[in-house]
């Protein structure tokens, strides 16, 4: 710990620390040298402004912990140095490291241990973004200890392999370190997300037979879903209700959306592991950056915080066709890459988009009830504000007829979601085992030579897909669409070979190409 130079005494000490890089976590090593001198305090290796205000934070923890400022020259390096750090979350690990290297904490755990966490004035810890990440780094770094602030010991304690040594201030590092100390804290799960489920049932949803059966099909195969038809049909009643028909979220998801919405500082209080599929529903006046993620150090947009989940954008065509666009290269690869001069990062993006919008702009074209007052030049430029190529991702395109009053009186609930969701389910396991050997996991992210090997047809099946392409002009990306949904009803109904019936259905979910054409 101490070295003795010809120019006087210096103190020096190595603490690990963790920090975030994109959704992922990685280790800091920080050296803290102390030596006489004209009183100064430096921050070296890339800080951004939030590490360096770290000075005055530490310093007054520090004093207003009882313990004694080291008030001469102070020199912290955070390596890798070409790496840039940011956050509040290295202020414990400095203050850890300049106590450790004044030799007033024994360094029996600095080995095994990795600190994090923002400190205060008064020298108490408060919570930092990013824990379940680091959890995982830590682990991977064959660390012991995780010692990090009280109020994210939740999200910490659901990763085995790692003791996560949760404090409220720096004296109780201090007892953690020279008393082998570890407080004990139980863990809380929160039961939000599963109450939000139970209210949110298709059985609540009356009529719209065909569009919950397209419900059905797109959760079963992870199908992305366009629903057309007047204001007040019931298109974002039925969008809400996707999650919930959804398969129940395996661990490695849980922790894949957790470390998102950890990171993005959208996790809440005593939330250990999000275990719902998340909805994201963004305004139509959100920006391309606010949708696929960005800033300066790039953070996650709406559609990672919707990734294993459902990304639903209401009135599709209000939003920017700029906007629009840059949705297509993340349905296509499953991930977003951002470059910036300062760094390049990419986040995960693998969700279902579902949508709805307007047949034209006042809403009621082709409704049997209200008359319809655009011009036909009006409707056909509201509509063509989605390009061909977003449209073509779509996999189900349906309308949602308007229900009549006598109508919405006399119908009965329907199947409750657990009932749909257990077919799915059974749809799922099918498809699991299909892909078992390949990174997919559902039909809707088949390859060429998947589609070939698990979507073959008989000859009357070939001649009436190649009638559907000749009449609706489908293009290549729509043609292979049909043959996965095909292959998903058929799994939904148990059968091995897709039959006439699974792809005469599936056909007829391409409701845009059918009346474009008709």
């Amino acid at each position: 710990m101490r070295s003795v130079y010809s120019g006087g005494i210096c103190l020096f000490a190595k603490i690990e620390s963790l920090a975030i890089n994109g959704v992922d976590a990685f280790q800091v090593l920080i050296e803290v040298d102390l030596r006489f001198g004209i009183p100064c305090f430096d921050i070296v290796g890339l800080p951004d402004a939030a590490v360096k205000e770290a000075r005055e934070r530490v310093r007054a923890a520090i004093k207003n912990s009882h313990f004694s400022f080291y008030e001469h020259r102070i020199t912290v390096n955070l390596a890798p140095a070409n790496i840039k750090k940011e956050g509040s979350g290295f202020d414990l690990p400095i203050a850890i490291g300049i106590l450790a290297a004044k030799e007033d904490l024994r360094p029996d755990h600095f080995t095994d241990a990795a600190f994090v966490g923002e400190l205060a004035l008064d020298g108490s810890v408060r919570p930092v973004n990013g824990i379940l990440p680091m959890a995982l780094a830590a682990r991977e770094g064959k660390k012991k200890y995780l010692v990090l602030p009280a109020e994210n010991y939740a999200e910490a304690a659901v990763i085995s392999g790692i003791v996560p040594v949760a404090v409220n201030n720096l004296r109780e590092v201090k007892e953690f370190l020279n008393n082998d100390s570890i407080p004990e804290l139980k863990l809380v799960t929160n039961m939000d997300h599963a109450i939000a489920l139970e209210e949110d049932d298709l059985a609540d949803v009356k009529g719209q037979e065909q569009a919950k059966r397209a419900l059905e099909v797109a959760a079963a195969g992870g199908h992305n879903i366009l629903m057309i038809g007047p204001p007040g049909s019931g298109k974002t009643m039925l969008a809400r209700r996707l999650p919930g028909i959804m398969p129940s979220l395996s661990e490695k998801e849980a922790i894949d959306i957790t470390k998102i919405y950890s990171v993005s500082g959208l996790l809440s209080p005593g939330v250990s592991l999000i275990q719902q599929r998340p909805f994201r529903a963004p305004h139509h006046t959100t920006s391309s950056a606010g949708l696929i993620g960005g800033g300066r150090i790039p953070h996650p947009g709406e559609v990672s915080l919707a990734h294993h989940g459902v990304l639903f954008l209401d009135e599709l065509p209000e939003f920017p066709r700029d906007v629009l666009e840059v949705l297509r290269q993340p349905l296509e690869d499953g991930k977003v890459t951002i470059a910036r001069a300062a760094t390049t990062l990419s986040f995960p993006a693998r969700f279902m988009l579902a949508a709805s919008m307007n047949p034209c702009p006042c809403g009621f074209f082709g409704d049997p009830v209200k008359a319809c007052t655009c011009s036909p030049v009006g409707i056909q430029r509201y509509q063509n504000r989605i390009s061909g190529p977003l449209l073509d991702r779509f996999d189900l395109q349906i309308e949602v007829p308007r229900l009549a009053e006598f109508e919405f009186e006399s119908l009965q609930k329907g199947e409750s979601s657990l009932t749909i969701r257990q077919r799915v389910e059974r749809a799922r396991q099918i498809q699991r085992t299909r892909y078992a050997n390949t990174p997919h996991f559902c039909n809707a992210y088949m390859n060429s030579k998947e589609l070939h090997e698990y979507c073959q047809l008989d000859q009357a099946g070939k001649d009436l897909l190649r009638q559907a392409v000749q009449r609706f002009s489908l293009s290549a990306r729509a043609y292979t669409r049909i043959l996965k949904l095909a292959r998903t009803i058929a799994d939904l109904e148990g059968a091995s070979i897709i039959g006439l019936a699974h792809l005469a259905e599936a056909i007829q979910y391409r409701s845009l190409d059918r009346k474009r054409f008709a």
